[in-house]
């Protein structure tokens, strides 16, 4: 019995050594690779500094490999791919891949791209960095040109930058929104989906919300929620534009004129989830307070009362005290406009719309 036990541990005390062993391989193995990867890191560099086009260009495309490689060898968010991109921010590769992107050689101008897109993705200081540098006009005006390989990998950058709140402003400002408009009509079907995204992050700062957008988005808008289903994440984006445009007088009058424009909405309220249908209510209580009388039939056509009644009814226990409100007030002597406890959540807005749409017709 103790000549077994010496044996077990004897092979035990072997294991443990071939294990030891194998973690200082590895670790070397390691320490060898990233002296490998900062070597290259700093020749890439040299390379888009120094060297000339044709290197420039080999320079960009190897940092876009460079970096996917660091994300495919583990999980997307990974230390390495992090590591990797902040070194070549770090080595200096962002200001030469901005300048470029206003290279008369298209090859230039893609490799550029693909490889600023890359350092940007999932680093917030990388995002900062690139529009820092001057990153913003030239992608603007990639936007304009007529080739939409470029044009949507263009989308597609100010789409990841603008993921950055310090950046908003200044996309905002160089006048990008109307470009990002025209890609919902023109693009492909991921263009659209960068450009619908982009400008949903652009409208989620306060000061940028009314700015960004004009009525010639609704047509698309509304063309692409037609299309999608209406309780994906691609939905709640849209709604929450179309929304925002439904606060402008130019937007409601796009909203109602547009074919399918109204019923849209109604059928969100209807299938959407409940960030869509919060936004689809939302747009659909702005006409309603816009102009009661104008809007008020031409929801009722697209038969708008089933959808709200079921939304209110699936949310009806905790607004048991909000419909007592309205029940001892009369609905008729309830004036709309300044209700007090409106708190912008969807069963208020649910419940507004309802019964302003009520008070015009079977309570009258």
């Amino acid at each position: 019995m103790g000549q077994e036990e010496e044996d077990t541990v004897g092979v035990e005390e072997v294991k443990e050594q071939e294990q030891e062993q194998e973690q200082e391989e590895e670790e070397i193995g390691t320490s060898s690779w990233n002296q490998r990867k900062q070597t290259q890191i700093v020749q890439l560099s040299e390379k888009l500094i120094h060297g000339d086009l044709e290197s420039q260009i080999q320079a960009a495309r190897d940092i876009r490999k460079l970096v996917r490689k660091s994300s495919s060898s583990s999980s997307p968010s990974s230390s390495s791919s992090v590591k990797t991109r902040s070194k070549l921010a770090a080595a200096g590769v962002i200001q030469p891949l901005v300048f470029m992107l206003v290279s008369p050689n298209m090859d230039a101008r893609e490799a550029s791209l693909l490889a600023l897109l890359n350092l940007a993705v999932r680093n917030e200081r990388n995002k900062v960095k690139i529009v820092t540098a001057g990153a913003i006009p030239p992608l603007v005006e990639l936007l304009k040109i007529q080739n939409s390989s470029i044009r949507e990998l263009a989308t597609a950058a100010i789409l990841t930058l603008s993921a950055a709140a310090p950046n908003k402003h200044t996309i905002v400002a160089s006048g990008a929104a109307p470009l990002l408009v025209q890609v919902l009509s023109s693009g492909s079907v991921q263009g659209k989906v960068d450009a619908v995204t982009a400008l949903h992050n652009l409208s989620t700062c306060p000061e940028n919300s009314t700015a960004i957008l004009d009525a010639k988005a609704v047509l698309p808008l509304i063309n692409l929620l037609k299309e999608c289903k209406k309780y994906s994440k691609f939905a709640e984006k849209t709604t929450a534009l179309l929304e925002i445009l439904s606060n402008s007088e130019e937007g409601r009058i796009a909203i109602s004129n547009s074919d399918g424009g109204i019923l849209t909405l109604v059928e969100t309220v209807e299938d959407g989830s409940l960030v869509s249908t919060e936004h689809a209510v939302g747009a659909l209580l702005s006409l309603c307070q816009s102009c009661r009388d104008k809007y008020r039939k031409l929801i009722l056509n697209e038969g708008a009362i089933p959808g709200l009644l079921r939304l209110t009814l699936k949310l009806l226990y905790p607004a048991r005290s909000l419909l007592k409100q309205v029940e001892i007030a009369g609905v008729n002597e309830l004036d709309f406009t300044g209700v007090s406890f409106l708190r912008g959540d969807p069963l208020t807005k649910s419940l507004f719309v309802f019964n302003l749409i009520l008070s015009k017709t079977f309570l009258t």
